[in-house]
């Protein structure tokens, strides 16, 4: 070989590619992968747009024997009213079980009153409580991303005969429960990360430290809220304590009479439980407020908290307890194979033995399936829980603002009030205002 030194100007031409516009390949590197199914694509405002559903009681129907308590059902997104009775959503609830067991079903409250809650609760009480949580259940449903198109939910809400209870459970004999339906089902695990056991447990565990959490909060604003109610029924009979010590007539004794300003003093005092009465209306106003958007939604992030545990507690007990006994009975039944191999019994009974050994093995991977979808539902409930924690803002906004809105109507109040003391410590009696203090 001849060493050439090679130049600039001597080295080999070689043609040069063309690339075409690197924009097209900017815009490929910025398109997303797909998403895995395992992921729940939500956001706050998206589920709570979904739908709302208003639960309203109407007049109570006599029946032959009972007093029968309907509910008027407005979906906004289906643009529709319907009628139900209490044992209406209870069959709701139970086939959202079947349908739904591997995800959050919202706890119904109870149907009648406890023992001793009566002490404590008046009746229109407790069924003006019971609507309220009817309330929350469903729309926790209604915006739920994988019951909101179901057809059982769809018939709850629209339905208009009177045998939705039979409609409801035709809809679901016909699909069966979700195993059956979801067509990542039998694929589950392969989208489940390999830590799932672990990040079910931490996950688990950090919701229990925020339900615990928000049930003091829950406590805590129901306290606020009743002292609010209080206060407004303190003053209101405030005011009419002053009105009755306004209007009482008797004369005043003649000895006091020449030095007592009494006479003047309780013509004025006559007229302050108009100004009681409405700042009675104010307090009250404000009570009504914290229960309404502060207590009410702290309630229903606490019963999704609460379903979440609830269905913690049915994947453990149901579908990994059913899987352990599963198989428990397939390694018996194995040991009964190896023993009648061992000591020769008869054609028929071993070979009836061989079949439920089959049967067993497919049940065991039937369960095994089950699991794995377990999992992967547990896995998107939880998202959704994260989801939904947005609503601390919702809450603290309700709150602050109910506070600024109480404070400031109840300031004006007072303060067209102070003008009109001015009889009591003016100098028609002799006193200067403010009043001086006794103690």
């Amino acid at each position: 070989f001849t060493e050439v030194a090679i130049t600039p100007n001597t080295a080999p031409k070689f043609p040069k590619p063309q690339l075409g516009d690197l924009k097209d390949i900017q815009t490929l590197r910025m398109q997303p992968s797909q998403e895995s199914p395992l992921i729940v694509s939500q956001t706050l405002d998206k589920l709570l747009a979904k739908d709302t559903v208003l639960v309203e009681l109407i007049p109570e129907k006599k029946g032959l024997f009972l007093k029968h308590v309907e509910y008027q059902i407005s979906s906004q997104h289906f643009k529709i009213s319907v009628y139900r009775r209490y044992s209406d959503f209870d069959v709701f609830h139970e086939l959202l079980l079947q349908r739904f067991a591997y995800r959050m079903v919202p706890a119904l409250p109870p149907k009648r009153m406890l023992k001793g809650v009566l002490t404590s609760m008046s009746e229109r009480e407790f069924i003006e409580g019971r609507r309220r949580a009817l309330g929350r259940f469903v729309n926790l449903v209604a915006r739920h991303p994988f019951f909101s198109e179901d057809e059982l939910v769809k018939t709850f809400l629209t339905f208009n005969g009177s045998d939705v209870q039979v409609k409801m459970r035709d809809a679901c004999k016909k699909v069966g429960d979700e195993f059956m339906t979801n067509r990542f089902a039998t694929l589950a695990k392969e989208y489940l990360p390999a830590d799932i056991q672990a990040q079910f447990s931490s996950s688990r565990e950090l919701i229990r430290n925020i339900h615990n959490s928000f049930h003091k909060l829950r406590d805590r604003a129901e306290r606020m809220a009743e002292r609010s109610k209080e206060n407004a029924t303190d003053l209101l009979m405030f005011g009419r304590e002053l009105s009755t010590l306004g209007s009482d007539g008797s004369p005043i004794p003649t000895l006091a009479s020449s030095q007592s300003t009494w006479g003047i003093l309780r013509q004025s005092l006559k007229g302050l439980s108009v100004e009681f009465a409405l700042l009675a209306d104010k307090g009250a106003q404000q009570g009504r407020r914290e229960e309404d958007d502060v207590v009410e939604k702290l309630n229903l992030f606490l019963d999704l908290l609460q379903s979440y545990r609830d269905l913690c507690e049915r994947h453990e007990k149901g579908v990994l307890h059913e899987h352990q006994k599963a198989l428990q009975k397939y390694g018996m039944m194995k040991r009964q194979m190896m023993s009648a191999t061992v000591q020769p019994k008869e054609q028929v009974s071993v070979e009836q033995l061989e079949s439920r050994i089959v049967q067993q093995e497919n049940a065991i991977q039937t369960m095994e399936l089950r699991n794995y979808f377990s999992l992967f539902c547990l896995h998107q409930e939880t998202q959704l829980i994260f989801t939904y924690l947005p609503i601390t803002s919702h809450i603290l906004g309700a709150f602050v603002n109910s506070q600024v809105q109480g404070h400031r109507e109840m300031g004006a109040v007072w303060n067209d009030l102070e003008p009109k003391l001015g009889c009591l410590f003016g100098v028609n009696n002799g006193m200067q205002s403010p009043p001086p203090t006794f103690i």
